[in-house]
């Protein structure tokens, strides 16, 4: 694929007034003047820089920010191989403390806003969680937590999540978490890989104006999770603590400086959950040094953020954006948390928050900008967002049309940023530059210290043509390791397996000959449903418990206009019928078993399930069939058990003048 127009004009530049202020303006004159980094050439030479002196780059980035060793580091790369990567080995450090410094200067300033779907934020100041988190932290302590143990939250949106994450950073201890609309089995599937030894959870939460009761699956998490010594308890519904479990006020309450633990670079911080298309998601651990640095980078010079901003993301505990959010405490900005329904009580809900907050870096996800644009959503005129400075987006790649919408209805003068990552590094390869042109469709540039490229099958970069999305060196927040994957075999095959030594995200990009980059969507069989990651493994594990399903087939498939289409196929067992009872019943399942967001938007019956003569089904061929790739192009036919049955595939598609 070739663009058509190689001078297209920019939808948005920033003046010269906002290249000069911004940050990443000054730390290029900095870093020019302290480390020898290029003092002209503007962004595209830093990049360069960066990639090609990436121990210069990184060591540039930690004295910037003023990052605290307390333990000196022998080098800042001691081992460049990927996987296995060594960073700023020797030193030692603390991401809480990090989070907290913010607290020395301006402790009576809000450092969380919290919002629920009234509407009304509620400030946390920095003075109040850094003494909370001090009061936890002692807790957890006398509770017997050492540093590498897990902890775990079954949390929504809340400030006792940004408490609990912050207090287990604080003592070493290892986070992880999910959101509470996940169901039993696919938060035990997460948890049960970890082992944690404290629960922290709500007794329900409100979505969409309703009140849903989590207690059933509480008790349920507390009896498969042997290795459990407390449950703390967040009424946030009101409810009394079940038995024997622990009270949140009672273990915050104390006026208690926070101790941080001391810890190497390389210690883990957290456990955040990807999922392929077979077996259990994956564990993926990374460290609180690699994930203090790449932050400090992508908020404080990408995202332009500091003590003066506000910064809103909706999320929840369950996708790595929450934790991005909570790092917005490291540059000094107050972070808003949202807790609800995207569209409660109307579609334009989120504006509103926007507005009531004063949020200056306002991210959601690209389906949310297209759903208010086809709702007819008009949020400049209906909303004072004079503070909102950017808009970003993620979850999937932006369509044009969205990028037409931002600039109309929120403003001409709108930086917007469509950014691209993953769970996998909690970050950014490519998204916000403030002081780069934006053009429609396209994300602004590869972020620094990412040496982003696009390849094709022979591994030979491409510019201008569709190909892998590959990292060919090694940045600082990539996994340390998967949890439980002793020998690395899962890590080493989940990026590593197709280019050796390179990192293969499973995306596919164009990067552009005026740096830009265009993500085109996932080249695996991953399904992002409104940004939260799900392996098709999941979906079958659920339906295929129902008698009448003997196997079944899940797809996502991102459209044009920016929607996502996720059909399920079901071939049925002898004598079963797919009428409204069954539909009803799967759907059922897959919402209590997984998740809301994973019911399937279409149910259709096929005749089979196509398979790899090795036995395991086939997804992606299917996916390009769907999305309008001749039979030919979609797979190699002998590799196939039943060519008969992709042609149905194929012929489904066509019927369907799907893309």
């Amino acid at each position: 694929m070739t663009t058509e127009n190689p001078q297209p004009q920019p939808l948005w530049q920033p003046d010269a007034q906002r290249v000069a202020r911004a940050r990443i303006t000054t730390f290029q004159r900095w870093a020019a003047d302290h480390h020898g980094a290029p003092a002209g050439g503007g962004y595209p030479a830093l990049h360069r820089w960066s990639v090609d002196e990436p121990e210069t780059f990184w060591e540039a980035v930690t004295e910037w920010f003023d990052v605290r060793f307390s333990a000196p580091y022998a080098r800042v790369l001691g081992d460049r191989a990927m996987p296995g990567a060594q960073w700023f080995p020797g030193a030692k450090l603390n991401y809480a403390e990090h989070a907290l410094r913010a607290a020395a200067d301006r402790p009576d300033e809000p450092a969380l806003l919290y919002v629920d779907e009234t509407h009304d934020p509620h400030p946390v100041t920095w003075a109040d969680l850094r003494r909370q988190v001090g009061s936890l932290a002692a807790e957890l302590r006398a509770l017997g937590v050492r540093p590498g143990d897990r902890v775990s939250g079954y949390l929504p949106n809340i400030p006792q999540a940004v408490v609990a994450l912050l207090a287990s950073a604080a003592v070493g201890a290892v986070w992880t978490s999910c959101a509470p609309d996940f169901g039993a089995r696919s938060v035990l599937d997460r948890f049960q890989q970890v082992e944690p030894v404290v629960l922290f959870t709500v007794d329900g939460y409100r979505y969409g104006g309703k009140e849903h009761d989590r207690r059933d699956v509480v008790t349920e998490l507390r009896r498969e999770l042997p290795t459990l010594r407390a449950t703390v308890h967040i009424p946030l519904l009101g409810t009394p603590a079940p038995e024997g479990a622990l009270d949140w006020t009672a273990l915050t309450s104390a006026d208690t400086d926070p101790v941080f633990e001391q810890v190497p670079f390389d210690h883990p911080l957290w456990v955040l959950y990807s999922s392929g298309t077979t077996g259990l998601p994956k564990a993926i651990v990374q460290s609180q040094g690699g994930i203090l640095v790449e932050h400090l980078k992508q908020l404080g010079l990408h995202c332009d953020l500091g003590p003066e901003d506000r910064f809103f993301w909706y999320t929840s505990t369950g996708w790595m954006m929450w934790n991005f959010l909570v790092s917005g405490l490291l540059t000094g900005t107050t972070i808003v948390l949202y807790d609800g329904s995207p569209g409660f009580p109307d579609t334009g809900a989120q504006w509103g928050v926007a507005e009531r907050t004063g949020a200056t870096l306002f991210g959601t996800s690209a389906a949310y900008v297209m759903a208010c644009r086809k709702a007819g959503v008009h949020p400049a005129r209906d909303h004072d967002l004079s503070a909102v400075q950017c808009v970003a987006t993620t979850g999937s790649p932006l369509p044009p049309d969205g990028f037409r919408w931002l600039h109309d209805e929120v403003g001409e003068d709108l930086w917007i940023a469509s950014v691209s990552g993953g769970t996998d590094v909690c970050s950014c390869f490519a998204g916000a530059v403030p002081t780069l042109p934006v053009y429609i469709g396209e994300l602004q540039a590869p972020s620094l210290g990412t040496d982003l490229q696009s390849w094709d099958p022979d591994g030979n970069p491409l510019t201008d043509e569709v190909g892998e999305l590959v990292v060919t060196a090694p940045m600082p927040s990539m996994p340390i390791r998967f949890w439980n994957d002793p020998d690395g075999s899962r890590y080493h095959d989940s990026y590593f397996d197709t280019y050796p030594g390179v990192w293969r995200h499973g995306d596919w990009i164009t990067l552009t000959s005026r740096g830009s980059v265009v993500i085109h969507g996932r080249s695996d069989s991953t399904l992002n449903r409104q940004g939260v990651r799900m392996g098709s493994a999941d979906i079958y594990e659920a339906v295929e418990r129902l008698p009448e399903i003997r196997e079944s087939l899940v797809i996502g498939v991102e459209l044009p206009d920016g929607g996502y289409w996720m059909p399920l196929f079901v071939h049925l067992a002898p004598e079963a019928t797919l009428d409204e009872a069954l539909l009803t019943r799967i759907k059922q399942t897959i919402r209590a078993h997984l998740s809301p967001r994973h019911v399937p938007d279409e149910v259709i019956e096929v005749p089979g399930i196509p398979h790899t003569l090795t036995g395991k089904r086939i997804e992606v061929p299917v996916k390009r069939l769907l999305q309008g790739t001749p039979l030919d192009k979609a797979v190699n036919p002998g590799s196939v058990d039943n060519l008969d049955l992709l042609r149905f595939y194929e012929e489904l598609a066509r019927s369907r003048k799907r893309p």
